[in-house]
C-alpha cells in the first residue's frame, strides 16, 4: 500500500502549483522602485517554468523539448538564487 504521507502528484501540477506559489512570495517582498523590476522578473520566471513543461511535454520533437526542458531548468535555478539570496531580507 503506498505511503500517503506524501502524496505524488504530476509535473504538471507540481509546476503550476509552484508558479502560484512565487506568485505568494512574491507579494511579500516589499514594494520600491528596485524591487518592482525584480519582482516582475521573479514571477515571470516562476511561472514560466510551468509552460516551458507543457510546451516540452507537447514537443514534437526530441530536439524540441531538450531545448525547453533547458531553459526550464535554468529559470528554476534562477528563482532559486533569487529566493536563497532574499530569504534573509523578507520576513
Amino acid at each position: 500500500m503506498p505511503n500517503n504521507k506524501n502524496p505524488k502528484y504530476d509535473l504538471e501540477e507540481r509546476t503550476a502549483k509552484f508558479g502560484e506559489e512565487v506568485i505568494k512570495f512574491a507579494n511579500k517582498i516589499p514594494k520600491n522602485p528596485i524591487t518592482i523590476s525584480i519582482i516582475g522578473q521573479l514571477v515571470d520566471a516562476g511561472t514560466s517554468v510551468g509552460a516551458n513543461y507543457c510546451e516540452a511535454d507537447d514537443a514534437e520533437s526530441k530536439e524540441e523539448a531538450r531545448i525547453l526542458w533547458q531553459e526550464a531548468k535554468k529559470l528554476n535555478l534562477i528563482f532559486n538564487s533569487i529566493t536563497n539570496k532574499s530569504k534573509n531580507k523578507v520576513s
